[in-house]
């Protein structure tokens, strides 16, 4: 019974199932049919919608087109009446611009340059649309004129504020780099900014628009003529301010220079001046023959530039009014210096300048056309400087080498400077600079081998030699030149160099060779000093003053050397000429010592007969004493007579013979006297024992002293 009742629960729950199946059926069945209805509805509202969109369509696209018709009508009256207005405007240019035009660009000069504008494009419109129009002939004769007008304002500007710069400002820019190298660089202001600015417009204005380039001749014309004569300011300021004492700088660089670091300044030629002063002496009474024995006598144990001014000095004596004209050729050097200097400096700043106002594809070749003037004269003062050396050297006037050595290494030195400045210029511009080095290097070891062979072949004549046996002067001159040399020696090396002719030569020299070929000239000369200093001595006919004189000029050259640097720039090449020095100072002294020996030989033990003690002398004896003390007497008397006039300047070498020879023959004396000076030879010992041997020192402690 209970089986029967769960199937009866299960069928009605299906039963109820199949129901509600039945009912979503139909529901859905319902659903679908109003779903349909509704698209045929959808269907055909779009279909009616369709239909009148295309009813509209076929109305509006005709009057869309007429609207965009008369849009574009509208458009091309507008284009055409701006068309007209324009080329109407090209008929008013001339009109509208004559009365600037006429009246120039000066103090307006933006609205000027538009003017012009305007101008050009009616020339260029009525050139390319109606060439036959008259109004092309004016708007063309008032672009020429308005043109000529702005090259007329150009040259007017660039010559009224065009000014020569002032020598303080050009000896301040000069001195800016070696003297102030923590401070900022230095500039000029060759315009003021205003008229620089106008000048940068009107140029500019006239490349574009002018295609004239005539502007560029007045650029480089005015500024060539402010270069040239800021260079000869600079030269004339020299003239009036310069002394020895220093070149005149502005107040704010001597205050600078306190407190800056300092290179090595432009050397002056006034301390070269004195060398040339005693090798002209050399020249013009050495050789000539016009004068006796030298007074130059050298002052041992003295600074170089003591002795140097000493021999100045004496020279000034001689010479008088020569000293003043020396001084004005000094300044002249120094300003030569200077203005290489100045050249460089300035042609710098005109560079700077030129690359503001002058286009790119010009500025080399105006830049070379502008420098031309101030570069010719410079270096044709160059070349005058060179003649003259070349002169005086025919007139074997050596002194004309020293005012080259100066110039040439300033030369050298700005050489760098130089070829960076005249960079992209023709090549005869760059070649000048070079080609007076080069003229100034052949004529300089032109005059040192001059000089060299000269020192060698100087005439033994006996008027010219100095009758006390000191220095002559010849070999102080020939110390006194090499000298020079040291604060020159790459330049007289690069000299020495311009002459080689080996194939290892090459244009380019180290300093290390240029050391060493001026070591070699160097030691030339010396060994031809040396040759004619033996020949010379052979004038004397007395040896003892031959000796004497080769050890005074031995020992000078020595100590000038050891005194200087020329002691090791010698050894560069002779390591032993110290040493050699000293051996022929030595011999000089023996053979010198040689000269006493017919005084001491008078007393010598072994040139005197053998006496037996306490026996009585024979006449025979007592002759040969006597004639002993009367030899060295009168031997003793002679020499110190002869030899007191003599001189050694030296005064430790002069007592060192003294000494020596002191020495030698109160020994010898000495001992003759405590043998003999006792011996009854003679009534009269007083006339034959004239001096005690400390008389005899004090005789010989006063040779080579005239005021003794």
């Amino acid at each position: 019974m209970f089986a029967t009742e769960e199937l009866s629960a299960r069928r009605r729950e299906i039963e109820d199932k199949l129901k509600q199946e039945e009912e979503n059926l139909s529901f859905i069945k319902e659903s679908l049919e109003k779903s349909d209805q509704l698209t045929k509805n959808m269907v055909s509202i779009l279909s009616s919608f369709e239909s009148r969109l295309m009813k509209l369509e076929n109305s509006i696209i005709p009057v869309h087109k007429q609207t965009e018709n008369l849009q574009r009508l509208q458009e091309n009256v507008e284009k055409t009446l701006s068309c007209l207005d324009h080329v109407i405007s090209y008929y008013h240019v001339a009109k509208d611009t004559e009365k600037i035009i006429k009246e120039g660009p000066t103090g307006r000069l933006e609205e000027y340059l538009n003017c012009m504008d305007k101008i050009q494009k009616a020339v260029e419109y009525f050139q390319d649309n109606n060439p036959d129009s008259p109004e092309l002939n004016r708007v063309k004769s008032l672009f020429e004129r308005g043109k000529e007008s702005l090259e007329s304002e150009f040259r007017s500007l660039m010559t009224r504020h065009t000014k020569p710069v002032p020598p303080i400002l050009i000896l301040d820019l000069i001195s800016g780099d070696d003297e102030m190298e923590t401070q900022e660089e230095m500039s000029l202001e060759h315009l003021p900014e205003s008229v620089l600015h106008d000048i940068i417009r009107i140029s500019g204005w006239l490349v574009k628009n002018g295609r004239n380039q005539d502007f560029m001749t007045v650029y480089f014309q005015i500024r060539s003529v402010q270069l040239d004569r800021s260079i000869k300011g600079l030269k004339d300021h020299f003239r009036k301010n310069s002394s020895s004492t220093g070149v005149p700088y502005s107040p704010a660089i001597q205050n600078k220079r306190k407190d800056t670091p300092t290179k090595k300044p432009i050397k002056r030629p006034g301390t070269i001046r004195k060398a040339q002063n005693l090798l002209k002496q050399y020249s013009q009474h050495g050789l000539d023959g016009k004068k006796g024995a030298s007074n130059l006598i050298p002052m041992e144990g003295h600074e170089h530039d003591l002795r140097v001014k000493h021999l100045c000095d004496t020279l000034s004596d001689k010479h008088g009014p020569a000293a003043g004209r020396d001084d004005v050729f000094d300044i002249e050097i120094d300003a030569y210096i200077h203005c290489i200097s100045a050249f460089v400096k300035l042609a710098q700043s005109e560079y700077q300048l030129l690359t503001e106002i002058v286009p790119e594809h010009h500025q080399k070749k105006t830049f070379d056309s502008l420098i031309q003037e101030s570069l010719d004269n410079l270096i044709m003062e160059g070349d005058n400087i060179v003649s003259a050396a070349r002169k005086a050297i025919i007139r074997h006037d050596y002194s004309a080498v020293l005012t080259i050595f100066p110039i040439l290494k300033h030369l050298k030195q700005m050489k760098p400077e130089f070829d960076q400045v005249l960079q992209g210029t023709a090549a005869g511009t760059k070649n000048k600079l070079p080609g007076l080095i080069t003229s100034m290097e052949t004529t300089g070891a032109k005059a040192l081998e001059e000089f060299a062979d000269n020192i060698k072949n100087d005439p033994d004549k006996e008027y010219n030699m100095p009758k006390d046996g000191t220095v002559h002067e010849l070999t102080s001159n020939a110390i006194l030149f090499l000298q020079q040399l040291l604060d020159f020696q790459e330049t007289a090396g690069a000299m020495l160099a311009s002459q080689e002719t080996s194939s290892s030569a090459t244009s380019i020299y180290s300093s290390e060779v240029s050391r060493r070929l001026l070591s070699t000239y160097i030691c030339k000369v010396l060994g031809n000093l040396q040759l004619n200093l033996l020949s010379k001595s052979k004038v004397y006919e007395d040896p003892a003053l031959s000796a004497i004189f080769l050890h005074n000029n031995y020992n000078y050259i020595l100590k000038s050397l050891e005194k200087s640097e020329l002691i090791q720039l010698v050894a560069v090449t002779q390591k032993t000429a110290e040493r050699s020095y000293r051996e022929l100072i030595e011999q000089q002294i023996q053979t010198y010592q040689r000269s006493w020996l017919k005084v001491t030989d008078y007393i010598l033990e072994r040139n005197l007969p053998v006496f037996q003690p306490g026996v009585k002398l024979k006449d025979k004896e007592r002759q040969v004493i006597k004639e002993r003390f009367k030899g060295f007497n009168d031997g003793l008397e002679e020499l110190c007579k002869i030899q007191k006039a003599w001189a050694i300047p030296d005064m430790e070498q002069r007592d060192k013979i003294r000494q020596a020879q002191k020495t030698i023959v109160k020994e010898t004396y000495g001992a003759f006297l405590n043998r003999f000076g006792n011996v009854p030879f003679t009534k009269n010992p007083e006339k034959y024992i004239k001096y005690q041997v400390d008389q005899v020192g004090e005789m010989i402690e006063k040779l080579f002293d005239t005021s003794a």
